[in-house]
């Protein structure tokens, strides 16, 4: 995608829109108000001079978030939006009621098979959480359970596991867990022999995990007092633990550790990680003590990620000095070198991509390799057999086959896909009208499987039948849905829309819009706009059922793919999104805005929009800049405070952010943070939208914008500004199926609430 020049000089957006600004509540007549005036915190004089610009910031006492008065104005703040929304219980029960009927009473995961062992996850009837089992893939016997998410909600009051590793020989279990909601994770091991766990090895503060070949050797990574994964470690879990081994540390505290094995299980790689460079170092798995070896030093904005294969590590690198002349200089290309010559200056190029494909992944198995791929914002998935020739210069004389995959799908996920010698490849498909779809592709006979969708009711919870297959050992590899089944979709019922909306500086945006055929009314219906832009991560546009509930009462509900995320099809899509372009997502989710207005998707003051942690961001800043854009908006445990966040090196984290919003330390990248900070550029004596803030109890930022949006703005609008902090919940709050409804109802009922639509339906 051609990005023009951002120094041609553009009209400015108010200067093309003009905006209606009488107050949002007086618009609204029928609005109902708590009696009592909202909570007003006290404020404590404070001021930071950066660059030679004074700042105040009366509000930074909230930082403490252990403080008493502070949790005490967070219990006040959720007495009165709970008052604020107490005439919308009825419509709350009925949103309930209509999401969870939509709920499966059981919930089966197709069996997946490793070794000698099927796995699956279940939901039992009435359940929040899932159970993962197992049982032997020969054996008549019955599900074993391995792990019980709902028994851990039951010990903690709270339940967020992190990653689950099972050992090689599928005797041990091992888990994170966060039991207090602060994303700090405990390490536990179950012994699956026994189903008791290891009571020693309950390690604070862990984040990734792997195993060795011996089954009893786990790798695991260590946080800082900032939880930044830095250290490496690694345990014999049947030993007493006076063997424990420190094997790597990172110092850079820009850089975080990850660690995973290859898929054949021979190598643990030990990756150390900024948000741009990337440095893999490699341990044998047969001899875990027995050292390191570092792939390749590090270089800004160099990444590698590696695979092994008969003796050949596989490796996706975007070094300009080791390509091809034939690569584009966009995302990565494959590499590989013998496992004795990972640390020689060159390694071997495999291929480069074509230049309108980029690869995103890669996954390993002994007789294939499967890409992930993107080309101009859609997935491609192909398997390539193995072992490979290299210098091919061009992927199609490697004979690929392309999974084929329905038209306009939204996202592929791979499923665990965890047995090497597998010949199927798992994965999950989704759109906003194509519920949850699992297929399997038998990469040997290049056929494949549909094995199960959500919403489709079998009577075997057993059963890994499929309801449809097709055969493609023809020499047909079209990369379409060319053979696909009729889905059991919902394109009849909702439309789903993408449109390329001509940006500020003349890009093209993606924006997806979803809304119901028989009740949406051109210029008439309210709408949503929900967006993330960070990070280079994709947003979510997959299939959800709690959607309908909005679309089935005339709602549209848009997704913009801004700059800064990962919808546009090409790495510079994210780059073009960070430091001091930041300000392009802002500006794209605004005219994202305007678009749908424009062409009538939505009526032209019904628009709300919608954001969640970074992509906060997005809504609060657009609303500081325009202030009638939108008439509601849901601030989701919000990125707002990010000037002042961003100069904290203090914070968990802040120093890997300085590399995706830049770095507050340097002053022209201070001027350009400052220049869109929410938290620093709110209006005074301006009416703004309503607004739904949620928060959890560690996370400040929210209640900081809430406090301050009421102190600056219009007095009517603000009593519409509401703060709801769960007490217990992390980052994301709960996440049971049931609480996800009741969380989802509230707000689709402050939405409803405020934008005056209680009878549409």
């Amino acid at each position: 995608m051609a990005v023009p020049s951002l120094l041609r000089r553009s009209p400015t957006v108010s200067s093309l829109w003009s905006f209606s600004t009488q107050c949002f509540v007086r618009r609204t007549a029928s609005l109902s108000l708590p009696t009592e005036p909202p909570p007003v915190p006290k404020k404590i004089p404070f001021s930071v001079t950066t660059h030679g610009v004074t700042r105040q910031d009366p509000y930074r006492w909230m930082r403490n978030t252990k403080d008493a008065p502070f949790l005490d104005h967070l219990h006040r703040e959720n007495s009165y939006a709970q008052a604020f929304m107490s005439d919308t219980e009825t419509l709350r029960r009925d949103l309930i009621s209509e999401m969870k009927t939509r709920i499966p009473a059981e919930i089966v995961t197709p069996p997946e098979r490793w070794g000698q062992w099927l796995y699956r996850q279940y939901i039992p009837r009435g359940k929040e959480y899932p159970l993962l089992s197992r049982r032997l893939d020969k054996a008549e016997t019955n599900w074993l359970s391995v792990l019980d998410w709902n028994q851990i909600a039951e010990q903690f009051g709270y339940v967020h596991v992190g990653v689950c590793r099972v050992s090689p020989d599928h005797n041990y279990l091992a888990y994170t867990v966060d039991p207090k909601g602060n994303e700090r994770f405990l390490l536990q091991i179950k012994d699956l022999r026994s189903g008791c766990l290891v009571p020693r090895l309950e390690v604070d503060g862990v984040v990734s995990l792997a195993w060795a070949l011996d089954g009893v050797s786990l790798f695991y990574t260590v946080v800082d007092e900032h939880q930044r994964p830095h250290r490496v470690v690694v345990t014999n879990v049947e030993s007493d633990g006076g063997g424990d081994t420190v094997v790597f540390s990172e110092s850079d505290s820009s850089f975080c550790v990850d660690i995973t094995s290859t898929k054949d299980g021979k190598f643990v790689t030990i990756n150390s990680n900024s948000r741009t460079s990337s440095e893999v170092y490699i341990v044998n798995a047969e001899k875990p003590l027995a050292g390191l070896r570092r792939a390749r030093e590090r270089v800004h904005g160099v990444q590698c990620f590696l695979e092994h294969h008969n003796g050949f590590f596989y490796i996706l690198y975007n070094d300009p000095t080791n390509a091809a002349s034939e690569w584009s200089g966009e995302g990565y290309y494959l590499t590989r070198c013998l496992v004795e010559e990972v640390e020689s200056s060159e390694w071997q190029v495999v291929f480069c991509p074509d230049d309108d494909v980029v690869i995103e992944d890669m996954d390993m198995f002994s007789d294939y390799l499967v890409l992930f791929l993107s080309k101009e914002g859609s997935p491609m998935l192909c398997s390539i057999d193995m072992p490979m020739k290299a210098n091919t210069k061009h992927m199609e004389d490697l004979n690929p086959w392309y999974f084929p995959l329905p038209a306009d799908s939204c996202s592929v996920a791979p499923g665990s896909n965890h047995d090497f010698q597998s010949s199927v490849y798992r994965v999950v498909l989704s759109s906003p009208v194509i519920p949850d779809t699992i297929i399997d592709y038998d990469v040997s006979r290049r056929s494949f499987s549909v094995v199960h969708q959500e919403g489709r009711v079998t009577d075997d919870l057993d059963s890994s039948t499929p309801w449809y297959s097709a055969d493609h050992s023809t020499d047909n590899n079209d990369r379409t849905s060319e053979g696909m089944p009729e889905w059991e979709e919902l394109s009849d019922a909702y439309v789903c829309e993408r449109q390329e909306v001509s940006s500020h500086d003349g890009v093209e945006v993606p924006l997806t819009i979803l809304y119901s055929r028989e009740a949406w009314k051109k210029s008439e219906s309210p709408g949503i706009l929900i967006g993330y832009g960070a990070y280079g991560e994709a947003l979510d546009k997959s299939w959800c059922t709690n959607r309908l509930s909005m679309l089935d009462r005339g709602w549209v509900i848009a997704f913009a793919d801004v700059r800064g995320g990962g919808g546009g099809g090409d790495f510079s899509w994210h780059k073009s999104g960070t430091g001091s372009l930041k300000v392009n997502s802002v500006q794209d989710f605004i005219y994202c805005a305007r678009y749908l207005m424009d062409k009538g998707y939505v009526h032209r003051h019904h628009l709300a929009a919608i954001g969640y942690s970074a992509g906060a961001l997005l809504p609060a800043a657009a609303m500081n800049m325009h202030p009638s854009l939108f008439q509601a908006a849901i601030l989701k445990v919000p990125f707002v405070d990010v000037l002042n966040t961003l100069s904290d090196s203090n914070l968990p984290l802040t120093l890997l952010d300085h590399e995706e919003f830049g770095n507050p330390n340097i002053q022209t990248e201070f001027q350009s943070i400052l220049s869109y900070s929410p938290y620093d550029n709110i209006r005074r004596d301006v009416c703004y939208p309503s607004m739904l803030v949620t928060s959890s109890v560690g996370v400040w930022e929210g209640a900081k914008w809430v406090a301050k949006i009421r102190e600056s703005t219009c007095d009517d609008c603000s009593r519409a500004v509401i703060l709801k902090t769960n007490m217990s919940g992390g980052h994301f709050g709960e996440g049971g199926r049931y609480a996800q409804c009741e969380e989802t109802a509230f707000d689709y009922a402050f939405l409803i609430k405020v934008m005056g639509y209680h009878n549409n339906r």
